[in-house]
């Protein structure tokens, strides 16, 4: 059907501006609920509102779904007690859970948001089982960024000081039975759900501007198809679920600089464009520097030997979620970063794990191969004799390194250079990230003004908001936070617009 909006009604391909209800002479399609994004929290929305009974549709601007959620490691931060965790011999509540997230998301977590997700997370697994996201009821006992096996449970730092001292550890990343990533599995059973719920999807769609009437409520969405305009007109509320903003330079410059220059965990389109969009209505925004960095190196390479900054010091314990230590060494540690292992160690991680791997410097003793990476003199030797001392009596009373991973480290020794490893990743800092801020959003997915009333009809979830994180990250709270708040926004959403 041709568009028959206005002239002055038509945005131009860089504008974000709101479109008049007065100026849109005809709508092309009128439905309930436009989601706008088809991730994991695009999906959640559109069948929690299909479900309540609304006429949906969802905008996505690639050919297919799936978005950054589809190339993730699939697992999904889940706690209080599942089923999964029991079989494994586990036991969890969700004050445990929230205490381990309070800590590692924070500081500044979003507390109300944070109480809910950990209250209800043995329902929202209930959920995910119901609509076909299976979890295999087995253990992946080392810490991973992903498991290279189809186990369902996996640690995410909770059995790593000082989080073990906070709360009783539990393990909570619940895993799609397929090894390696497994978001494009979650997105697969997902993506089926909405369409037998009714949803229907709409790609090569690529919104443009909110369509307001004369009381500033959102009730539709301009898009492009094909080089075309064509407008959707919402009866009961439109969903932003369109991802961070890691992509748009200009974005990051402004608010996360931290990110600039450095690598980009996401599917290229995480733009900023829905943030944008919302924030040319006067939303109010939230955290909008807050990012989780990802240092490349294997973490079973970390956790066996060491980790090492420029001046040849460790400055964490190496054991714990990997996020934890490459956001450390990003915003608080001078670059170069090292990663110092001994031959036994790297022999084991790179026959069973990373093969083909090879050392980018090896040296007979710890004084040679800092001379090699050109630390100051003697550091590196400092580093490994301290450690080593430490190792051989079971404790490491600098960093509380677990003694389970602890090891003297014995010549040759190897450092791994994790800007060697991270060509592939589009950056040579050995650093690639992703944007946590965004728009600032009530439990059920109202976007707010800066006024602190909601925007009516307008609604958001996912990396597209500010969720439950503060200043940390683990994984699976996207995911899950996406799906979570996905829902109720949904939910929401579905309600009668005279709400």
């Amino acid at each position: 059907m041709d568009v028959t909006r206005s002239s002055s009604s038509t945005p131009d391909r860089g504008s974000i501006a709101p479109v008049s209800l007065a100026s849109v002479e005809r709508f092309d399609h009128d439905v309930d609920v436009v989601v706008v994004g088809f991730g994991c929290a695009g999906a959640a929305a559109a069948l929690e509102a299909a479900t309540a009974g609304a006429d949906v549709v969802v905008l996505e601007r690639l050919s297919a779904p799936g978005g950054s959620s589809a190339q993730s490691g699939g697992e999904i931060y889940l706690g209080g007690g599942t089923p999964v965790q029991k079989a494994c011999g586990f036991e969890d509540s969700a004050d445990d859970m929230y205490a381990y997230l309070h800590a590692a998301l924070g500081p500044h977590v979003d507390e109300r948001k944070l109480r809910l997700y950990c209250d209800e997370s043995v329902q929202h697994f209930e959920w995910l089982r119901q609509h076909g996201i299976s979890f295999q009821e087995s253990m992946y006992d080392a810490p991973t960024w992903v498991p290279p096996t189809t186990d369902g449970l996996m640690w995410l730092g909770e059995n790593a000081w000082p989080y073990d001292t906070l709360a009783r550890p539990a393990p909570r990343g619940h895993r799609p039975p397929t090894g390696d990533y497994g978001g494009w599995l979650l997105m697969e059973k997902l993506v089926a759900a909405v369409g037998a719920a009714g949803g229907r999807t709409h790609p090569d769609s690529r919104a443009t501007a909110l369509v307001v009437d004369e009381a500033s409520r959102v009730v539709g969405v301009a898009a492009r198809q094909f080089g075309q305009e064509v407008c959707y007109r919402a009866r009961k509320g439109v969903i932003l679920t369109t991802g961070g903003f890691v992509d748009n330079e200009e974005m990051l410059g402004a608010h996360a600089p931290v990110l600039l220059g450095h690598g980009k965990v996401s599917d290229g389109g995480d733009d900023g464009s829905g943030i944008r969009m919302a924030c040319a209505l006067g939303a109010a925004t939230r955290r909008m520097s807050a990012v989780q960095a990802a240092l490349i190196a294997p973490p079973s390479l970390v956790y066996r030997g060491m980790l090492v900054n420029a001046l040849g010091q460790r400055f964490i314990n190496e054991d714990g979620y990997p996020g934890v230590y490459s956001q450390r060494a990003l915003l608080h540690e001078p670059a170069p970063w090292w990663v110092i292992i001994d031959q036994e160690g790297f022999e084991a991680v790179a026959v069973a794990e990373a093969p083909g791997l090879q050392p980018q410097h090896v040296a007979e003793t710890a004084a040679e191969l800092g001379e090699e990476l050109g630390l100051p003199p003697g550091a590196l030797q400092n580093t490994v004799t301290i450690y080593n001392r430490h190792a051989a009596e079971g404790e490491d009373p600098y960093f509380h390194k677990n003694a389970k991973w602890l090891r003297e480290l014995e010549g040759p020794l190897a450092a791994v250079d994790p800007r060697i490893l991270g060509v592939s990743a589009a950056t040579k800092t050995g650093i690639a990230g992703f944007t946590l801020g965004g728009l600032h959003t009530t439990v059920d997915g109202a976007v707010l003004h800066v006024s602190g009333q909601p925007i009516p009809g307008l609604y958001a979830a996912g990396r597209a908001t500010s969720g439950i994180h503060g200043e940390g990250y683990v994984s699976g709270t996207s995911l899950g936070d996406g799906t979570f708040f996905g829902r109720r926004a949904g939910r929401a959403a579905a309600l009668p617009a005279s709400r």
